[in-house]
Order: C-alpha cells, then sequence, then structure tokens
C-alpha cells in the first residue's frame, strides 16, 4: 500500500485532482476538511458529491453531524480507520485537503496521556495569567484568549501536575504517519481569487442559502461549525445586514484570506512539499510516485 498527501488552499483545484488520481492508481481517500466531516453540510463545504465520488471510497467526509464535536484525535483514528481499510482492500491512500493542523499532526504525531474533559473553573485569561507564572516559556506561544489552548494547557497541569513543557519533555510526539510524501498545488494570487470567486457564485446558485436555513432550524447557530465561512456570512444576510450582492463579495473575500492562511500554514510547517503551479505536470508526478 502507497500513501501520499495533496494540499493546497482552498479552491485550487485539490478534490478534482485526487478523484482523477485516485482512478488510475486503485486508491481510496481521505478528507482533510475541517468542515466536510460534517453531514448536511454540503454546498457550504464544497464537498465532492455522491456522483462525483463516483466508486471511489472516501473516508472523512460526513463523519458526524453539525453540533457534534469533531478535533484532530477524531481525525487520527479517521486515518487509522482509512489505512486498516485500504491495507485489507489492497488499496492505496491519498489524502487531501486544506486544514493543514491535521496533516501535521499525522506526520509529527500528538503527545499522548492527557484525554481530559476538564473545563476551565474561571475566566480564561486568568487561567492564562496562572500557567503563565508557572510556565512562561510554554504559555508564550498561546494567545490569552485561545481558550481551547488554555483549557488543554490547564488539562495537563491540573492531570499530571506537570508544567506543560515538562509533560511534552517526558512525552515526546510518535510519527502517525512516515514518509508520507506530499504534494502542493499552489496558483498566483490573481489566478487564484479568480477561482475562489467562481466557486462562491457557483455555491450561491447552488442553493447555500437554503442549505443555510435548514441547518439554523436543524441545528441553531450555537455549533461551531455555523460560524465557518459560508454560513456565517449567509446567517449575516438572513438577518438583513448583507445584500445578496455583498453576501457574495464577503465569502469571497473571507475565503481568499483562508487561502492566504493556508499557503503560509504550509510553507511554514512542511518541508518536504513537491509543489506544481500546473495541475497537469502535478498529476503526472504524482503518478510517477506510484509507479504507474
Amino acid at each position: 500500500m502507497k500513501e501520499i498527501a495533496i494540499i493546497g488552499s482552498t479552491a485550487s483545484g485539490k478534490t478534482g485532482l485526487s478523484l482523477e488520481i485516485a482512478q488510475k492508481t486503485n486508491s481510496i481517500i481521505l478528507s482533510l476538511d475541517s468542515l466536510s466531516v460534517y453531514k448536511d453540510i454540503d454546498i457550504a463545504s464544497a464537498k465532492p458529491t455522491k456522483l462525483e465520488r463516483g466508486n471511489i471510497i472516501h473516508f472523512g467526509i460526513d463523519e458526524v453531524f453539525p453540533n457534534e464535536e469533531y478535533d484532530v484525535m477524531q481525525f487520527i483514528q479517521c486515518y487509522k480507520k482509512a489505512k486498516t481499510f485500504a491495507q485489507n482492500n489492497q488499496k492505496n491512500l491519498i489524502i487531501v485537503g486544506g486544514t493543514g493542523f491535521y496533516l501535521k499532526a499525522l506526520i509529527e504525531g500528538l503527545s499522548t496521556g492527557v484525554n481530559s474533559k476538564i473545563k476551565l473553573d474561571s475566566n480564561v485569561a486568568e487561567v492564562y495569567d496562572f500557567l503563565y507564572e508557572k510556565d512562561e516559556i510554554y504559555m508564550s506561544k498561546i494567545k490569552r484568549n485561545d481558550k481551547y489552548r488554555v483549557e488543554k494547557a490547564y488539562a495537563i497541569y491540573k492531570e499530571t501536575n506537570l508544567t506543560p513543557s515538562e509533560y511534552f519533555l517526558q512525552n515526546p510526539k510518535t510519527p502517525i504517519a512516515k514518509n508520507l510524501k506530499l504534494f502542493e498545488i499552489i496558483w498566483e494570487k490573481e489566478d487564484l481569487r479568480k477561482r475562489i470567486n467562481l466557486r462562491t457564485s457557483q455555491m450561491i446558485k447552488d442553493g447555500v442559502i437554503d442549505e443555510v436555513i435548514f441547518l439554523e432550524k436543524k441545528y441553531t447557530r450555537k455549533p461551531n461549525s455555523m460560524s465557518s465561512i459560508g454560513i456565517l456570512e449567509t446567517l449575516e444576510f438572513l438577518d438583513g445586514k448583507l445584500n445578496k450582492t455583498q453576501l457574495e463579495e464577503k465569502i469571497a473575500s473571507n475565503t481568499a484570506k483562508l487561502a492566504k492562511r493556508q499557503n503560509t500554514f504550509n510553507k511554514g510547517q512542511f518541508n518536504n512539499l513537491q509543489s506544481s503551479d500546473i495541475l497537469t505536470k502535478l498529476n503526472s508526478e504524482i503518478l510517477k510516485s506510484f509507479k504507474i
């Protein structure tokens, strides 16, 4: 079994390329997308439709409902299920998507030992200050209002009686996907923005407004998934804060900002990237890695 990862910013053409490669290489696909994991969020997530997926088995799509939690630990478990399936069925595995944080965790691993449900017993800023006094080096990497990471650091301290720095020193990360070959799709800024604009326009035509109306009615606005790009702006439209033209412009603008963050993250975190701004060239290079 061979496994590769195809990454790139949103709207870069990852889905189409991965499906084409999968057909040629007897592969299954693991989605590396933090929004496609949710059932019922189909248009806003730009997940491949069932027709587009065809006979290609996918993992990481429609895993949970929008009001359920999904985090990096669940993604790791999803990866293990996908890999086991591929091995048992003589398939290859293609990991594809734009959530670089999940991929980084897959390559570098996660420290184990603390899987706590401890919640903050005072406000985030106070807990941050408390931890900062004990572990300035670690906490200086975390923003003072980052509730999720402050809560994780606090759980480590409460459960192990170690500062986060001490804990991670004693519990080093173990890589999960070793020697994973990475391929990145890159575009010039202007070309990518055109692709984003086209996809956003299609999203509106495909009925993202009706989808968000349905999502709000079924799940309310409380779940974290309801603050995702495409959904949040549509809720503003439904509140009368945006007209339809402004809705499309704002979704496209926020998507472009996301793409910039994704590209910056990928450049800073992954050293063995093989990149190309020509999809046909990248297609050829990927096929060579499978020795097709």
